[in-house]
């Protein structure tokens, strides 16, 4: 495209007086958007007028066009924008394949000069600080980054994790109030003395990683008691008579599984009973109630309405299904000796029957576990870190079957018994937000035998202001932490060679 200034003066950009007077001319080549995939280079012609103002420090200035040119400048402001938000996403090479892609082929060179050339924002009142470090170069260098955990941004990124960054950053931020950090030493001793007026939180997540970790050490100093437990043989199970397949009573068709357990429905059913009949109880509004136990609008008045859990156990047991008016004939061919899935499948499927063989096999397994009873064998000893995983879970949340185990090893291994129950107090203490209670509680494990939780206490000790605001406020580092898989996902597009000034540009403008 071939463009020219129609006006006949211009405005000199030194000393505003306006002049007529030409002093030249030359072509101008700015690169704009491209249109249809195709590139834009716009020809502008432009003029340089001599100043008239005596006053004024130039002699001569050239004409600019709003919103079209700037001084020295090769991209229109339209393409410069597109260009550096190119950059801010995806830095240099995978930056200019992006580019040339879309009709505007650019040098991976000019799209790092156009993100360093990025001016950068003020930072602002901050109130409640997140700090953490990322790994430049793990095991060798690594960086500090600075997060505004009600903005929920990025604010600055520091060299190094020392303490004299930090500390020098706080002292240029007296308002802050709140620093949320992990259990580094070196954060500690930047906030106490940059922001003496501030309150440290030690993040909840790092104390029951190092809670954790304290525990693992104990169940691998005492995991020989774990491994006598199940150094026992477990028990045969009797055939009930003759390998004959004895169907369940007809009662335990609707509250009780194949298995005869209790079904999973029926418990649930009981559960939300109870725990909307205590609402009502307590006052609260359907409304309330929805909202307390996320249930649907529908499902809350049917409870509430309900007289008895007996009228809604009628609903919850009285299911039928499709393999029903089967079972006779699975009994039958059982008994008569007949021990494959696939074929008792194949043979109720000539009688009509439309269900998959998974679900034949699955009510055909406890037909094998009492019929054929095996010979006593030892059960394999569960990995300690399987047991440690058993010890940090809420017990409420455990399947039947490991909690059996853990309370095998608990009721053989004193010490592990009572690393249970201060992991779980901790864990009282952390759901609750009750950090007052963590001196009973070191002086409770103090009291016991177990030396990698003492180590943990003394640690705590000495950062125990921080400890007790952690376990006491809903503030926390996790943003911080996603953050720094931000920052993970950034230096891969980089591929981990951008120097500290190029990733810092592109972690606080990737907002």
């Amino acid at each position: 495209m071939h463009a020219r200034v129609r006006a006949a003066d211009a405005v000199c950009p030194h000393c505003g007086s306006t002049s007529g007077r030409v002093h030249g001319r030359y072509l101008r080549r700015l690169f704009d958007a491209a249109i249809s995939g195709a590139g834009v280079v716009i020809e502008l012609l432009v003029r340089r007028f001599r100043c008239l103002s005596a006053a004024c420090p130039a002699v001569t200035f050239v004409e600019q066009v709003a919103g079209l040119t700037s001084p020295h400048a090769r991209f229109t402001p339209l393409l410069r924008g597109m260009l550096t938000s190119i950059a801010v996403a995806l830095a240099g090479r995978p930056g200019s394949r992006l580019s040339a892609a879309i009709g505007v082929p650019v040098a991976k060179d000019t799209l790092l000069r156009l993100l360093r050339a990025l001016p950068e924002e003020p930072v602002g009142p901050v109130r409640v600080l997140g700090v953490d470090d990322f790994a430049l170069r793990k095991g060798d260098s690594y960086s500090t980054i600075l997060v505004d955990l009600e903005r929920r941004c990025p604010i600055d990124v520091l060299p190094g994790r020392e303490a004299e960054p930090l500390a020098a950053w706080l002292g240029d931020h007296p308002e802050v109030e709140i620093i949320c950090r992990d259990r580094g030493g070196a954060y500690a001793e930047g906030a106490r003395t940059g922001a003496p007026q501030a309150v440290q939180i030690a993040d909840g997540w790092h104390l029951w990683k190092n809670l954790g970790e304290a525990v693992e050490k104990t169940v691998g100093a005492h995991n020989a008691c774990a491994r006598t437990v199940f150094a026992t043989t477990t028990p045969a199970i009797p055939p009930p008579g003759d390998d004959i397949w004895q169907p369940p009573p007809p009662a335990a068709d609707t509250m009780l599984d194949v298995c005869g357990r209790e079904r999973r429905l029926v418990a649930r059913t009981k559960e939300r009973y109870a725990a909307v009949q205590q609402l009502l109880a307590d006052g609260g509004s359907l409304e309330h109630i929805c909202r307390t136990l996320r249930l649907d609008r529908s499902t809350v008045p049917r409870f509430a309405r309900a007289a008895s859990i007996d009228e809604l156990l009628v609903k919850a047991t009285n299911r039928s299904s499709i393999l029903d008016q089967y079972r006779s004939h699975l009994h039958q061919r059982w008994n008569d000796g007949c021990r494959d899935s696939a074929q008792l499948h194949q043979e109720i499927r000539a009688l009509g029957f439309q269900g998959s063989i998974q679900t034949t096999r699955r009510y055909l397994r406890p037909f094998k576990s009492t019929t054929a009873a095996a010979p006593a064998e030892p059960r394999p000893a569960p990995r300690p870190r399987r047991i440690v995983r058993w010890i940090m879970t809420n017990p409420g949340n455990l399947p039947d079957e490991d909690a059996l185990a853990l309370k095998e090893i608990l009721a053989s291994c004193p010490e592990l018994d009572a690393v249970t129950r201060h992991v779980r107090d901790f864990a009282t203490m952390m759901r609750n937000h009750s950090g007052d209670q963590l001196p009973a509680w070191m002086e409770r494990v103090e009291r016991d035998p177990l030396p990698a939780l003492h180590s943990l206490v003394n640690g705590l000790r000495r950062d125990q202001g921080a400890v007790v605001a952690g376990l006491s406020s809903s503030w926390s580092c996790g943003q911080v932490e996603g953050q720094n898989t931000r920052v993970k996902r950034i230096k891969r597009d980089g591929y981990g060679r951008a120097n500290f000034d190029l990733l810092r540009t592109r972690i606080l403008c990737r907002t």
